[in-house]
């Protein structure tokens, strides 16, 4: 299943929960501090919410932080990024990297006014966070330079 994903940026992560929550009417299937994450089915959507202190407008410093698709398998993002390339797009890959809780292999791609796009799929759970408050690469492409950690299956 294939789904788009929204990762916002938010000043109050309990209030954008409870707001979201009732909004699609189901609950984060990931809360972590500073960070939740949910897999709504009705309409086919991954939300993610980062808590940062300055959350309004857009761009990084505003409430929209990077969107994405998320695929089922690492063979679905070798071929976007083979599509996306064979389009004439920029992309940076990023393999077993550790994002949002997660680890993920992912390409991104940016729209012409620099809106950031993933295309990813999630490899295992992950116990640790690499950067989701912008000390690391997690949300953004970089050189996926994350330290290694022990993934757990995701679920």
């Amino acid at each position: 299943m294939s789904r788009v994903q929204l990762a916002l940026n938010v000043s109050d992560l309990d209030a954008a929960v409870e707001f979201y929550s009732k909004l699609f009417d189901t609950g984060p299937a990931k809360r972590r501090p500073g960070y939740a994450n949910f897999a709504v089915t009705d309409p086919p959507l991954k939300l993610v919410l980062i808590e940062r202190d300055e959350a309004r407008g857009t761009g990084t410093e505003g409430a929209l932080n990077h969107l994405g698709v998320e695929v089922e398998t690492p063979a679905e993002v070798t071929r976007a990024t083979t599509r996306l390339a064979g389009h004439g797009l920029e992309t940076t890959e990023q393999s077993a990297t550790t994002c949002c809780y997660a680890v993920q292999d992912k390409v991104w791609v940016e729209d012409p006014d620099g809106a950031a796009w993933e295309l990813y799929t999630v490899l295992a759970d992950a116990p640790v966070e690499s950067g989701i408050a912008g000390e690391g690469t997690c949300c953004a492409a970089g050189d996926g330079a994350d330290e290694p950690v022990e993934a757990v299956a995701a679920g």
